[in-house]
This record gives structure tokens, sequence and C-alpha cells, in this order.
């Protein structure tokens, strides 16, 4: 079944299964030369493939069809120039397993350290996205760990063995984010040198504000947004009929059908539906209307209004969204150091707004540090795109994972592969 909607909000209506291979223990494989790989829990949920990631940012399925990285009997071993295979040690960590709670949910957690750490590393807390797969035994922790880093993961309400009901409202999971920052720090006092936040994709919306309640050192934001939700929305409809050659005055017309839909959204199915039908009607022989998609607008339109009424809110409207998320704001209630990393070609979170408001910001006298990768798709992914415009991802752009490390332990050994670094 086709996934109808993707995004920072993942609001998605299907599932996938695939066979389990060999497995092997999360973690770090590396050292005595060779290139740190991380093995991290499956992307497709129970019974996908473990994943590989290597820190210049190839990734794939262990034992997948391109053969890069295997494992067996909990041996990793990765192909080489010559076509051998190269069993890699497992890099060691000390981790340190926790239960922790946030408005009387208990969550779990790992501590995840550098086994003979040179110094205090910094203290890094990793913010979930949209996904439903729990944080711990994720890739991003894993990278974190390999550079040196000391990381919090755990997983966010509704996921793997924490308890509570999985949701979508930023401000519910940002107390959860300062509860895990509380926690991480408890255990590794004494062991760290300054402690924040990184947060990926939905992320984005989250970080900022659980930095603010938690009095967070840093922060830091990989393909995040600052916009509302329904911004979001009208960006994703915008650029897509852009890239279908539509004119500016189909595109302003579009908008337009894109702010009723998200009216009636915004309200949680309870109006809006006068404005939605007026718009519906008015540009009804128009070829464009039934092609758009957005984050939700495609959806909303090509259902009738009564449907909409019955059963509109928990289709469309269950994960507790706030639509008119004041990301701005939470933006600019800190004073600590920010560094945002955009997609150059984000087309799940289009990105314009968000640079000119983060230069904004940035003008205003926020210590942001902005950086953009080219020719980059939504979680820093570079694509192959064939003519009829679809885009198939290669790897993670190189420099991207360094870039993060660096940042959060205050160094700086750019080049940072294709990465501009913005005024």
């Amino acid at each position: 079944m086709k996934r109808l909607v993707t995004g920072l909000l993942g609001l998605s209506f299907a599932g996938a299964c695939m066979a389990a291979p060999d497995m092997c223990r999360y973690g770090v494989y590396g050292g005595q030369g060779k290139p740190s790989v991380v093995i991290s829990n499956p992307t497709g949920g129970a019974g996908a493939p473990e994943r590989y990631t290597f820190i210049d940012g190839r990734r794939g399925d262990v034992n997948g069809k391109d053969g890069l990285v295997r494992c067996a009997q909990d041996v990793v071993s990765v192909r080489q120039d010559n076509g051998l295979y190269a069993a890699q040690p497992r890099m060691p960590l000390r981790e340190t397993p926790t239960r922790f709670k946030s408005h009387g949910t208990e969550l779990a957690g790992v501590l995840i350290e550098p086994a003979s750490a040179n110094g205090k590393p910094p203290l890094v807390v990793f913010v979930h996205g949209s996904e439903k797969t729990p944080g711990i035994g994720g890739y991003y922790p894993y990278v974190f760990a390999a550079q040196g880093l000391a990381v919090f993961a755990y997983d966010k309400r509704g996921t793997g063995a924490s308890e509570g009901d999985y949701t979508q409202n930023f401000e519910l999971l940002a107390d959860d984010a300062a509860a895990a920052l509380e926690q991480a720090r408890t255990l590794a006092a004494g062991r760290y040198s300054r402690a924040g936040f990184f947060g990926g994709s939905q992320g984005g919306w989250v970080a900022p504000r659980a930095a603010a309640l938690a009095h967070a050192d840093y922060v830091a934001v990989g393909f995040g947004l600052v916009m509302t939700p329904l911004e979001e929305d009208e960006q994703q409809v915008v650029l897509e009929m852009k890239e279908k050659g539509y004119d500016d005055k189909a595109v302003t017309h579009a908008r337009e059908v894109a702010d009723a839909a998200g009216a009636v959204m915004a309200s949680h199915f309870t109006s809006g539906y006068e404005q939605l039908a007026a718009v519906k009607q008015r540009f009804a022989k128009e070829p464009w209307l039934h092609s758009i998609e957005g984050e939700f607008t495609g959806p909303v339109l090509a259902e009738n209004e009564a449907d909409l009424r019955r059963t509109g809110a928990p289709r469309y409207d269950n994960l507790n969204i706030v639509w008119r998320y004041d990301a701005v704001a939470a933006i600019r209630a800190l004073d600590i150091p920010q560094l945002w990393v955009l997609a150059g070609d984000d087309r799940e979170a289009p990105n314009a707004i968000t640079r000119e408001r983060l230069s904004e910001l940035k003008k205003q006298g926020k210590p942001i540090d902005l950086y953009v990768f080219p020719h980059t798709d939504h979680g820093m992914y570079e694509f192959v795109q064939d003519a009829d415009g679809k885009r198939h991802v290669t790897h993670i752009t190189g420099g991207y994972f360094r870039l993060l490390a660096d940042w959060i332990s205050q160094q700086n050994h750019p080049p940072y592969g294709s990465g501009q670094r913005m005024p």
C-alpha cells in the first residue's frame, strides 16, 4: 500500500514488513585504521534488516544486496577494495541503561560514553523526529559515540521500551526531552563538559523548546524547520506546483487551497468547511487541483465534507499536533549557541522560509551557525533524479556527521563535504 503522506509530521497510513537478517549487536565497529561502521536497529519496523552507517555517509541494509557489510554469528565484516571481507572489531563503549519519568510516564533511556575518554567529552541528548522506531539502538547516537561524544538516547513515549502513547505534541515531547537531559546529567555527573540537544527533522521543533526548559548549553538541528506545521504543508504544495511547471498565478491559487485545508486541520475538524468548499468549487476545473499532495492538503481535498466532519479528526488529526506552533518564538527565547544544518533540495521540508528566518534571527544577534548542503534531500541524503522527477537516495552527504560532532565539540575542521556555511 502506498504511503499517502510523508514529511516532518510523519502522517502515514500504511506499514511494511521485511524478512529479518542475521542479527549483530548494535554499536560501533572499526579501529586499527579501519573506518568506523555503525550497526543499528531497522528503519522499516520489526522484521526489517538491521542497518549499517559509515561516518562518511554510506548506508544500507546489513547483509543487503550491495554486499558492503555482512553480519554472521555476531561478527561484522566489511568488503575491502580488493573484494575480500575483513572483520571489524567492536568499539568498547560504556552503556548505562536507565528509566526516568516525564509527566508520570516512564521512559527508557541509555547513556553511551567512550570507554576511555580523553578529558571530558560533550554530552548530547538525541531528540527524535517523527519516526516510531525506538531511539535506543538508532544510528545517530552511535555515530556521535564513534566520534568521541557522550550520548543519551531514549525511546520516546509510545515506542520501544517506553510507556505512554505515541504523540507528536511538540510541547509534551519537549518536556520529555528536558527530562532526558536531566537524567543524562545525573548519570554522567563529573564526566562531561557541556550538555545539549541534537534534533533531526521534527526534532527541530522539539529540541529548541527543550533546550530552554532544561537550560542546555547548546542545541543542534538537522533538516528541521522554523515555521508552523501549517506552513510546512503550504510550502510543500508550493514546491510541488513549481516543480510541475505551473506559473505564479497557479501557485498563488494552490496556496489558497492549502490554506483552506489547513484551516480545517487547525480547527481539529470543527470548522473551515465553507472556505474549503468554496476553493474546491472555484478551482474545480484547474488541472492541478487533484494532483496536490502536500503534507495533508491532498488527502483532505480528496474527501467529501460529510466524511471529513464524521471521521476527519481521528484519521488525520490524532497525534495532538500544535498546528500553529510558534517555532520562531522557541528559538528567540534562546541565547545559547545553535547549529542549523539544512538540506539544499529538501522536498519533505522545503526550507526557503526557514533560511530567511534564521538569517534574520542571526542579524538580531542570536548565536546561530547555519550550514546548507546543496543537492541533498530530507535526511541529508544525496540523490539521483529521473527525468520524471522521481528521486533515488544514494547516501547521507559526506561531511555532515563530522560537522555535527565537531560543532558540538567546539572544534572546526572544514571542509565538511559540500556543506556551505551561510553568512
